[in-house]
């Protein structure tokens, strides 16, 4: 049985997931359409050229087959992770033409003919999470992956989250990895600063 700050996750975890799964369909799309609209809003979002993302697990994180395609549409590179032996990730070039491949706990993931993109090209990451602080810490699945592969992200790094599962605090260990910007359905928060960002209009979004 874990101890002390694995503990600590393990329940937090649950409480997230009760949380997440109490919310309607229609509470889940209002959510991912005005967080897909607030990290396209993002300045740093425009002035990238090669961006991380995921794609999101239905119910656990945001949809972004939608903030995807936007983001092609802008002329974006956009890269998709892919899990390797040993808990380690790296990331692929998404192409739309070429169909996603399943792999473990439910995820989409670019098959091995698809260009490797380093992290040292990436300007931008798009990091998923169970939840965030308003710190900027997340509260990861437990496997390790990105916390790993951050470690040798030099780029920006923005984190979404639901408001209603955002916590004061999330329990953390030296390892965690910390956003650089945080956005929820209502928030665009700069945790390094110690505040909201400035000079940002919030887009509109009906019924959030």
């Amino acid at each position: 049985m874990p101890s002390g700050i694995d503990w600590e996750k393990v329940q937090l975890r649950r409480q997230v997931r009760e949380r997440l799964s109490a919310l309607s369909r229609e509470e889940l799309v209002l959510s991912d359409s005005a967080l897909t609209a607030r990290f396209l809003a993002l300045p740093q979002v425009e002035a990238a050229q090669t961006i991380f993302a995921f794609w999101g697990i239905s119910g656990k994180e945001t949809e972004t087959a939608q903030l995807i395609a936007q983001l092609l549409q802008r002329g974006k590179r956009v890269g998709l992770p892919r899990m390797l032996p040993e808990r380690r990730m790296e990331v692929r070039q998404y192409d739309p033409e070429t169909s996603l491949v399943p792999a473990s706990f439910g995820i989409l993931e670019p098959g091995e003919d698809c260009p490797v993109m380093a992290p040292a090209d990436i300007d931008l990451a798009l990091v998923p999470a169970m939840c965030y602080d308003r710190q900027g810490y997340r509260l990861g699945f437990g496997g390790g992956y990105y916390d790993r592969w951050l470690a040798h992200f030099p780029g920006l790094r923005v984190g979404l989250c639901r408001g209603c599962v955002l916590q004061d605090r999330v329990p953390i260990q030296a390892h965690d990895a910390r956003v650089d910007i945080l956005l929820t359905e209502t928030e665009s928060l700069s945790p390094e600063r110690g505040g909201k960002l400035r000079g940002m209009t919030p887009p509109q979004i009906p019924g959030v």
